[in-house]
């Protein structure tokens, strides 16, 4: 048996980054863990997770292109150039908890499995959703291996609120996906 503290944030939200960010690394440097999978809009978080994780293989995902608008991504390219400058890889491509099934839902008004995922997902927060889905994207793209623990950090719209230790899968097999350890996620997720 293992006892091991969380950390609660009293709401969601980019307030909560850097202390997650810390957390995160401190959880990683314990369990001897070096990949790091952030999930980054714009790249703000993606660059201050590079720079912690110094030492550290550290993928960003970013929003796949037309997420917000058609054709427009939203990874600043002066946020892009830091991260790779720092040695971070940036992974950007569709969700994997959404992908085609989004549009349908919004061309035929229905749901299908991988939105029912996802919103089953949110109950324990955006955040906690966000990790494991980048933790399949980064798995599928080969940026990080499934065979050990990795380090995800997400969060509720901007910034980072949430981190989890992860043995990733593919989306192939995707419920051998083990969420092993929470680090900390906000206590109201709304």
């Amino acid at each position: 048996m293992q006892v091991k503290e969380i950390t609660y944030f009293d709401s969601p939200g980019r307030e909560n980054t850097d202390v997650t960010l810390k957390l995160a690394k401190k959880r990683a440097e314990e369990l001897g863990i070096k990949y790091v999978v952030v999930a980054s809009t714009t790249g703000e978080t993606g660059v201050k997770a590079c720079k912690l994780f110094k030492d550290y293989n550290v993928v960003v995902v970013s929003h796949c292109v037309g997420f917000s608008s058609p054709g427009i991504s939203e990874l600043k390219k002066e946020y892009q150039n830091e991260i790779s400058s720092l040695g971070g890889k940036i992974f950007t491509g569709t969700h994997a908890l959404s992908a085609v099934e989004r549009s349908i839902r919004r061309q035929l008004a229905t749901w299908l499995p991988l939105e029912l995922m996802a919103n089953t997902l949110r109950l324990f927060g955006e955040g906690v959703k966000a990790a494991i889905e980048i933790s399949v994207m980064a798995a599928d793209a080969g940026l990080i291996p499934i065979d050990e623990e990795i380090i995800a950090i997400a969060g509720t719209g901007r910034g980072a609120d949430t981190a989890l230790v992860i043995k990733p899968a593919h989306s192939t097999n995707f419920f051998n996906l083990e969420v092993r350890e929470i680090i900390c996620k906000p206590r109201k997720i709304h």
